[in-house]
Protein backbone atom coordinates (compact mmCIF):
# COMPACT_ATOMS: atom_id res chain seq x y z
CA UNK A 1 0.00 0.00 0.00
CA UNK A 2 1.16 3.41 -0.84
CA UNK A 3 2.65 5.17 2.35
CA UNK A 4 0.51 8.06 1.74
CA UNK A 5 -2.61 6.01 1.80
CA UNK A 6 -2.52 4.12 4.84
CA UNK A 7 -2.45 7.32 6.98
CA UNK A 8 -5.03 8.49 4.89
CA UNK A 9 -7.26 6.05 5.69
CA UNK A 10 -6.66 5.21 9.52
CA UNK A 11 -7.44 9.10 9.22
CA UNK A 12 -10.64 8.55 7.78
CA UNK A 13 -11.28 6.00 9.87
CA UNK A 14 -10.52 7.72 13.21
CA UNK A 15 -13.20 10.32 12.66
CA UNK A 16 -15.98 8.29 10.86
CA UNK A 17 -15.57 5.28 13.42
CA UNK A 18 -14.46 7.27 17.02
CA UNK A 19 -11.49 4.89 17.32
CA UNK A 20 -7.62 6.16 16.58
CA UNK A 21 -4.68 3.87 15.76
CA UNK A 22 -2.60 2.92 18.27
CA UNK A 23 0.77 0.25 17.54
CA UNK A 24 -1.08 -2.73 16.77
CA UNK A 25 -4.17 -2.00 17.53
CA UNK A 26 -7.28 0.19 17.40
CA UNK A 27 -8.48 1.83 20.12
CA UNK A 28 -11.46 2.91 21.25
CA UNK A 29 -11.31 6.76 22.05
CA UNK A 30 -14.08 7.07 24.64
CA UNK A 31 -14.47 10.76 24.35
CA UNK A 32 -16.54 12.21 26.81
CA UNK A 33 -19.61 14.70 26.50
CA UNK A 34 -21.88 16.76 28.63
CA UNK A 35 -23.10 13.34 30.43
CA UNK A 36 -21.08 12.40 33.03
CA UNK A 37 -19.43 8.73 32.75
CA UNK A 38 -16.65 7.42 34.16
CA UNK A 39 -18.67 7.15 37.74
CA UNK A 40 -16.33 5.93 40.95
CA UNK A 41 -16.89 5.72 44.35
CA UNK A 42 -14.07 5.92 46.55
CA UNK A 43 -13.76 7.21 49.78
CA UNK A 44 -11.62 10.14 51.20
CA UNK A 45 -12.98 10.33 54.74
CA UNK A 46 -14.57 8.17 56.77
CA UNK A 47 -16.79 5.28 55.25
CA UNK A 48 -19.48 5.10 57.83
CA UNK A 49 -20.70 8.90 57.32
CA UNK A 50 -19.55 9.97 53.94
CA UNK A 51 -18.98 9.29 50.32
CA UNK A 52 -16.97 10.36 47.92
CA UNK A 53 -17.81 10.17 43.66
CA UNK A 54 -15.95 11.39 40.94
CA UNK A 55 -16.72 11.44 37.43
CA UNK A 56 -15.89 12.79 33.75
CA UNK A 57 -17.36 15.16 30.93
CA UNK A 58 -16.28 17.02 28.37
CA UNK A 59 -15.15 20.95 28.63
CA UNK A 60 -18.66 22.38 28.09
CA UNK A 61 -19.62 21.70 31.83
CA UNK A 62 -18.70 24.27 34.30
CA UNK A 63 -21.67 23.98 37.06
CA UNK A 64 -21.02 20.27 38.33
CA UNK A 65 -23.14 19.16 41.16
CA UNK A 66 -24.49 15.97 42.52
CA UNK A 67 -27.87 15.12 44.53
CA UNK A 68 -28.05 12.50 47.37
CA UNK A 69 -31.05 10.96 49.47
CA UNK A 70 -32.24 8.17 51.41
CA UNK A 71 -33.27 4.97 49.07
CA UNK A 72 -36.60 4.63 50.33
CA UNK A 73 -38.06 2.75 47.43
CA UNK A 74 -39.92 5.87 45.66
CA UNK A 75 -39.78 6.58 42.24
CA UNK A 76 -39.98 10.52 43.78
CA UNK A 77 -36.32 10.79 43.99
CA UNK A 78 -35.81 14.97 43.46
CA UNK A 79 -37.96 15.65 46.67
CA UNK A 80 -35.71 15.66 49.37
CA UNK A 81 -32.15 15.02 47.74
CA UNK A 82 -29.69 16.73 49.18
CA UNK A 83 -27.61 19.03 46.63
CA UNK A 84 -23.80 19.63 46.45
CA UNK A 85 -21.22 21.49 44.35
CA UNK A 86 -18.64 19.76 42.88
CA UNK A 87 -15.00 20.17 42.97
CA UNK A 88 -14.14 20.38 38.87
CA UNK A 89 -10.47 19.42 37.85
CA UNK A 90 -9.12 20.61 34.33
CA UNK A 91 -7.57 17.73 32.91
CA UNK A 92 -5.52 17.46 28.82
CA UNK A 93 -3.45 14.08 28.58
CA UNK A 94 -1.02 13.65 26.35
CA UNK A 95 -4.18 13.55 23.71
CA UNK A 96 -4.38 17.40 23.61
CA UNK A 97 -8.03 17.75 24.70
CA UNK A 98 -9.13 18.70 27.53
CA UNK A 99 -11.70 16.99 29.92
CA UNK A 100 -13.18 17.62 33.17
CA UNK A 101 -13.21 15.90 36.53
CA UNK A 102 -15.49 16.37 39.38
CA UNK A 103 -15.64 15.07 42.89
CA UNK A 104 -17.90 15.18 45.39
CA UNK A 105 -17.90 14.09 48.73
CA UNK A 106 -21.51 13.61 50.89
CA UNK A 107 -21.08 14.22 54.55
CA UNK A 108 -23.17 13.44 57.65
CA UNK A 109 -24.67 10.41 56.30
CA UNK A 110 -26.18 7.62 59.11
CA UNK A 111 -24.09 4.42 58.92
CA UNK A 112 -24.98 1.21 57.28
CA UNK A 113 -28.13 3.24 55.18
CA UNK A 114 -28.40 2.67 51.10
CA UNK A 115 -28.55 6.23 49.77
CA UNK A 116 -29.53 7.33 46.54
CA UNK A 117 -27.45 9.98 44.26
CA UNK A 118 -26.81 11.14 41.03
CA UNK A 119 -24.50 13.76 38.93
CA UNK A 120 -24.47 16.03 36.24
CA UNK A 121 -24.55 19.91 35.75
CA UNK A 122 -29.28 20.24 36.33
CA UNK A 123 -29.07 19.28 32.64
CA UNK A 124 -27.22 16.71 31.88
CA UNK A 125 -27.96 13.94 34.39
CA UNK A 126 -26.34 10.68 35.31
CA UNK A 127 -28.97 7.82 36.13
CA UNK A 128 -29.63 6.88 39.94
CA UNK A 129 -27.11 4.82 41.68
CA UNK A 130 -27.13 3.53 45.11
CA UNK A 131 -24.71 2.97 47.80
CA UNK A 132 -24.52 1.97 51.49
CA UNK A 133 -22.56 3.36 54.47
CA UNK A 134 -20.67 1.30 56.38
CA UNK A 135 -22.12 0.20 60.14
CA UNK A 136 -20.30 2.02 62.62
CA UNK A 137 -19.25 -1.47 64.02
CA UNK A 138 -17.89 -4.77 63.32
CA UNK A 139 -20.93 -6.03 61.06
CA UNK A 140 -20.37 -8.78 58.70
CA UNK A 141 -19.25 -7.69 54.92
CA UNK A 142 -17.72 -9.17 51.84
CA UNK A 143 -15.88 -7.70 49.43
CA UNK A 144 -13.61 -8.10 46.42
CA UNK A 145 -9.96 -8.58 45.06
CA UNK A 146 -8.73 -8.33 41.55
CA UNK A 147 -5.44 -9.05 40.26
CA UNK A 148 -3.79 -7.18 37.42
CA UNK A 149 -6.16 -6.14 34.56
CA UNK A 150 -3.35 -4.20 32.43
CA UNK A 151 -4.46 -6.20 28.52
CA UNK A 152 -7.42 -6.42 27.06
CA UNK A 153 -9.30 -4.85 29.18
CA UNK A 154 -12.75 -3.69 27.44
CA UNK A 155 -12.65 -7.57 26.02
CA UNK A 156 -11.42 -10.17 28.42
CA UNK A 157 -10.82 -7.99 31.71
CA UNK A 158 -14.53 -7.25 31.75
CA UNK A 159 -15.34 -11.23 32.22
CA UNK A 160 -13.42 -10.75 35.61
CA UNK A 161 -14.86 -7.78 37.37
CA UNK A 162 -18.51 -8.38 36.05
CA UNK A 163 -18.97 -12.18 36.92
CA UNK A 164 -16.71 -11.31 40.29
CA UNK A 165 -19.70 -8.69 40.87
CA UNK A 166 -22.37 -11.52 40.13
CA UNK A 167 -20.61 -13.46 42.40
CA UNK A 168 -20.90 -10.95 45.12
CA UNK A 169 -23.23 -8.29 43.99
CA UNK A 170 -23.24 -7.53 48.00
CA UNK A 171 -19.17 -6.20 48.28
CA UNK A 172 -18.70 -3.07 49.90
CA UNK A 173 -15.70 -2.28 47.97
CA UNK A 174 -13.23 -3.73 45.24
CA UNK A 175 -9.40 -3.89 45.58
CA UNK A 176 -7.53 -3.38 42.39
CA UNK A 177 -3.96 -4.30 43.12
CA UNK A 178 -2.17 -2.35 40.66
CA UNK A 179 -1.16 -2.50 36.78
CA UNK A 180 -5.16 -1.49 35.79
CA UNK A 181 -4.15 -0.67 32.51
CA UNK A 182 -1.32 -1.53 30.48
CA UNK A 183 0.11 1.97 28.87
CA UNK A 184 -0.14 4.28 31.39
CA UNK A 185 -1.37 8.45 30.49
CA UNK A 186 -2.88 6.31 27.46
CA UNK A 187 -6.83 7.95 27.94
CA UNK A 188 -8.24 5.02 25.79
CA UNK A 189 -6.86 2.37 28.09
CA UNK A 190 -8.35 4.18 31.08
CA UNK A 191 -11.75 4.42 28.67
CA UNK A 192 -11.70 0.71 28.70
CA UNK A 193 -11.03 0.10 32.13
CA UNK A 194 -14.54 2.11 33.06
CA UNK A 195 -16.34 0.29 30.42
CA UNK A 196 -15.23 -3.21 31.32
CA UNK A 197 -16.43 -1.93 34.94
CA UNK A 198 -19.29 -0.32 33.77
CA UNK A 199 -21.92 0.16 36.76
CA UNK A 200 -20.34 -1.65 39.29
CA UNK A 201 -17.69 1.19 40.55
CA UNK A 202 -20.92 3.57 40.38
CA UNK A 203 -22.43 1.35 43.21
CA UNK A 204 -19.41 -0.08 44.60
CA UNK A 205 -16.61 1.82 46.13
CA UNK A 206 -12.82 1.09 44.12
CA UNK A 207 -9.86 1.32 46.64
CA UNK A 208 -7.10 0.85 44.30
CA UNK A 209 -3.22 1.18 44.67
CA UNK A 210 -0.54 1.52 41.49
CA UNK A 211 1.88 -0.89 39.40
CA UNK A 212 4.72 -0.27 37.56
CA UNK A 213 1.81 0.54 34.58
CA UNK A 214 0.37 3.01 35.74
CA UNK A 215 3.86 4.84 35.74
CA UNK A 216 5.64 6.67 32.86
CA UNK A 217 8.74 8.68 32.48
CA UNK A 218 8.75 12.53 32.10
CA UNK A 219 10.69 14.67 29.98
CA UNK A 220 13.25 15.21 32.46
CA UNK A 221 13.12 11.00 32.49
CA UNK A 222 11.51 11.24 36.16
CA UNK A 223 9.42 7.81 37.03
CA UNK A 224 5.63 9.59 37.09
CA UNK A 225 2.31 8.35 38.44
CA UNK A 226 -0.10 8.70 35.24
CA UNK A 227 -1.90 12.13 36.22
CA UNK A 228 -5.21 9.94 35.20
CA UNK A 229 -4.71 8.27 38.61
CA UNK A 230 -5.56 11.27 41.02
CA UNK A 231 -8.00 12.75 38.51
CA UNK A 232 -10.46 10.39 38.58
CA UNK A 233 -9.60 8.28 41.70
CA UNK A 234 -10.63 10.61 45.07
CA UNK A 235 -8.75 9.17 48.01
CA UNK A 236 -8.14 8.81 51.39
CA UNK A 237 -5.26 11.56 51.69
CA UNK A 238 -3.93 10.07 55.48
CA UNK A 239 -1.11 8.82 53.83
CA UNK A 240 2.69 10.13 54.31
CA UNK A 241 3.76 13.69 52.39
CA UNK A 242 4.56 12.70 48.96
CA UNK A 243 2.56 9.81 48.42
CA UNK A 244 -1.09 10.92 48.93
CA UNK A 245 -2.17 10.22 46.05
CA UNK A 246 -1.15 5.99 45.86
CA UNK A 247 -0.61 5.18 49.76
CA UNK A 248 -3.69 5.71 51.96
CA UNK A 249 -5.75 3.01 54.56
CA UNK A 250 -9.33 2.56 55.47
CA UNK A 251 -11.30 1.33 58.79
CA UNK A 252 -14.03 -0.72 57.65
CA UNK A 253 -16.35 -2.76 59.81
CA UNK A 254 -13.12 -4.29 62.28
CA UNK A 255 -10.76 -4.36 58.78
CA UNK A 256 -7.50 -2.03 58.85
CA UNK A 257 -7.16 -2.02 55.19
CA UNK A 258 -3.68 -0.88 54.34
CA UNK A 259 -2.66 0.23 50.36
CA UNK A 260 0.97 0.98 49.62
CA UNK A 261 2.54 2.16 46.22
CA UNK A 262 5.19 -0.70 45.66
CA UNK A 263 6.54 0.86 42.47
CA UNK A 264 7.16 4.32 44.07
CA UNK A 265 9.21 2.59 46.98
CA UNK A 266 11.54 0.93 44.04
CA UNK A 267 11.85 3.85 41.68
CA UNK A 268 12.04 6.92 44.21
CA UNK A 269 15.03 7.31 46.85
CA UNK A 270 13.69 7.24 50.37
CA UNK A 271 10.00 6.38 49.28
CA UNK A 272 10.78 2.89 51.42
CA UNK A 273 11.52 4.22 53.97
CA UNK A 274 8.84 6.85 54.36
CA UNK A 275 6.02 3.92 53.77
CA UNK A 276 7.56 1.57 55.97
CA UNK A 277 7.60 4.39 58.89
CA UNK A 278 3.95 5.44 58.11
CA UNK A 279 2.88 1.57 57.61
CA UNK A 280 4.46 0.49 61.43
CA UNK A 281 3.12 3.36 63.28
CA UNK A 282 -0.83 2.26 61.49
CA UNK A 283 0.25 -1.19 62.79
CA UNK A 284 1.15 -0.35 65.98
CA UNK A 285 -1.83 1.81 66.55
CA UNK A 286 -4.50 -0.36 64.98
CA UNK A 287 -7.69 -0.92 67.04
CA UNK A 288 -9.32 -3.26 64.06
CA UNK A 289 -9.78 -6.66 64.41
CA UNK A 290 -8.54 -7.87 61.26
CA UNK A 291 -5.65 -6.07 59.26
CA UNK A 292 -5.36 -6.27 55.28
CA UNK A 293 -2.48 -5.21 53.32
CA UNK A 294 -2.06 -4.53 49.44
CA UNK A 295 0.37 -3.43 46.90
CA UNK A 296 1.44 -4.65 43.49
CA UNK A 297 5.03 -6.59 43.50
CA UNK A 298 4.67 -9.72 45.30
CA UNK A 299 7.28 -10.49 48.79
CA UNK A 300 7.27 -13.95 47.34
CA UNK A 301 7.53 -14.30 43.67
CA UNK A 302 6.43 -16.77 41.27
CA UNK A 303 9.13 -16.34 38.50
CA UNK A 304 12.43 -17.54 39.23
CA UNK A 305 13.51 -14.07 37.47
CA UNK A 306 12.18 -12.23 40.40
CA UNK A 307 12.41 -14.13 43.61
CA UNK A 308 16.00 -12.01 44.08
CA UNK A 309 14.16 -9.02 43.56
CA UNK A 310 14.91 -6.40 46.70
CA UNK A 311 15.24 -9.00 49.39
CA UNK A 312 16.69 -6.43 51.86
CA UNK A 313 13.32 -4.46 51.30
CA UNK A 314 11.20 -7.83 51.55
CA UNK A 315 12.44 -9.45 55.00
CA UNK A 316 11.99 -5.28 56.33
CA UNK A 317 8.19 -5.81 55.55
CA UNK A 318 8.26 -9.42 56.64
CA UNK A 319 9.24 -8.43 59.41
CA UNK A 320 6.38 -5.75 60.18
CA UNK A 321 3.88 -8.09 59.14
CA UNK A 322 4.91 -11.07 61.34
CA UNK A 323 5.25 -8.27 64.37
CA UNK A 324 2.10 -6.98 64.00
CA UNK A 325 -0.35 -10.19 62.79
CA UNK A 326 -0.82 -9.05 59.69
CA UNK A 327 -4.08 -11.29 58.25
CA UNK A 328 -3.57 -10.94 54.73
CA UNK A 329 -1.40 -9.24 51.72
CA UNK A 330 -2.56 -8.65 48.22
CA UNK A 331 -0.60 -8.44 45.58
CA UNK A 332 -0.37 -8.73 41.77
CA UNK A 333 2.58 -8.53 39.04
CA UNK A 334 3.25 -11.62 38.49
CA UNK A 335 0.13 -12.87 36.19
CA UNK A 336 -0.37 -16.04 38.28
CA UNK A 337 -1.90 -17.45 41.08
CA UNK A 338 -0.31 -18.06 44.08
CA UNK A 339 -1.28 -18.66 47.85
CA UNK A 340 0.80 -19.10 50.77
CA UNK A 341 2.64 -18.69 54.26
CA UNK A 342 5.74 -18.25 52.31
CA UNK A 343 9.29 -19.65 53.40
CA UNK A 344 10.12 -19.16 57.16
CA UNK A 345 6.41 -18.20 58.08
CA UNK A 346 5.61 -17.60 61.61
CA UNK A 347 2.10 -18.59 63.31
CA UNK A 348 1.41 -14.68 63.61
CA UNK A 349 2.10 -14.27 59.54
CA UNK A 350 -0.03 -13.15 57.22
CA UNK A 351 -1.30 -15.30 54.02
CA UNK A 352 0.09 -13.68 50.96
CA UNK A 353 -2.06 -14.04 47.86
CA UNK A 354 -1.30 -12.94 44.71
CA UNK A 355 -3.23 -12.82 41.34
CA UNK A 356 -4.65 -12.05 37.67
CA UNK A 357 -8.23 -10.93 36.60
CA UNK A 358 -6.44 -9.74 32.98
CA UNK A 359 -5.42 -12.48 30.34
CA UNK A 360 -1.77 -11.79 30.18
CA UNK A 361 -0.53 -14.60 31.66
CA UNK A 362 3.26 -15.66 32.56
CA UNK A 363 4.93 -19.12 34.09
CA UNK A 364 5.17 -20.18 37.89
CA UNK A 365 8.51 -21.01 38.41
CA UNK A 366 10.11 -20.12 41.27
CA UNK A 367 10.55 -22.32 44.25
CA UNK A 368 7.51 -23.76 45.44
CA UNK A 369 7.05 -21.46 48.36
CA UNK A 370 3.22 -21.21 48.05
CA UNK A 371 0.32 -24.14 49.44
CA UNK A 372 -1.74 -23.55 46.23
CA UNK A 373 -0.55 -22.52 42.50
CA UNK A 374 -2.42 -21.93 39.19
CA UNK A 375 -1.18 -20.65 35.53
CA UNK A 376 -3.25 -19.72 32.35
CA UNK A 377 -6.21 -18.51 34.92
CA UNK A 378 -8.06 -15.23 34.84
CA UNK A 379 -9.22 -15.33 38.92
CA UNK A 380 -11.02 -13.09 41.27
CA UNK A 381 -11.67 -13.24 44.72
CA UNK A 382 -13.76 -12.84 47.51
CA UNK A 383 -13.52 -12.22 51.36
CA UNK A 384 -16.11 -12.50 53.65
CA UNK A 385 -15.82 -11.18 57.31
CA UNK A 386 -17.86 -11.63 60.13
CA UNK A 387 -16.46 -11.31 63.37
CA UNK A 388 -13.78 -13.59 64.72
CA UNK A 389 -14.18 -15.23 61.35
CA UNK A 390 -12.61 -14.54 57.70
CA UNK A 391 -13.48 -16.64 55.00
CA UNK A 392 -11.60 -16.07 51.52
CA UNK A 393 -12.74 -17.95 48.37
CA UNK A 394 -10.79 -18.03 44.68
CA UNK A 395 -12.67 -18.55 40.93
CA UNK A 396 -11.57 -18.50 37.85
CA UNK A 397 -14.14 -16.39 35.35
CA UNK A 398 -15.85 -19.74 34.46
CA UNK A 399 -17.25 -19.27 38.01
CA UNK A 400 -15.64 -22.37 39.43
CA UNK A 401 -14.09 -22.74 43.21
CA UNK A 402 -10.70 -22.86 42.85
CA UNK A 403 -9.13 -22.29 46.26
CA UNK A 404 -10.44 -21.38 49.42
CA UNK A 405 -9.32 -21.07 53.21
CA UNK A 406 -10.83 -20.01 56.66
CA UNK A 407 -8.79 -17.75 59.08
CA UNK A 408 -10.18 -17.57 63.05
CA UNK A 409 -8.81 -15.24 65.56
Amino acid sequence: MNRFVKPLIQLALTFALGYAWLPGAWAQQFEPGAYPDRVVLTWSADPTTTQTVTWRTDASVTGAKAQVRLEDGTPDLETDAVEYPAETRPFTGKEGREDRYHHVTFTGLKPATVYVYRVGDGTHWSEWFQFQTAAAGPEPFSFIYLGDAQNDIKSRWSRAIRQAFRQQPDARFIIHAGDLINRSNTDAEWGEWHYGAGFIHSMIPALPVPGNHEYFRDAQEKPTLDPHWAAQFTLPRNGPAGHQESVYYVDYQGVRLIGLNSQQMGVEEGSFDTQVAWLEKLLQDNPQRWTVVFFHHPLYSTSKNRSDDNKEAKARLKALFDQYGVDLVFQGHDHTYARGKGPNATASGPVYVLSVAGPKMYKSDSERWMDVSLVDTQLYQTVQVAGDKLQYKAYNVAGKLVDSFELTK
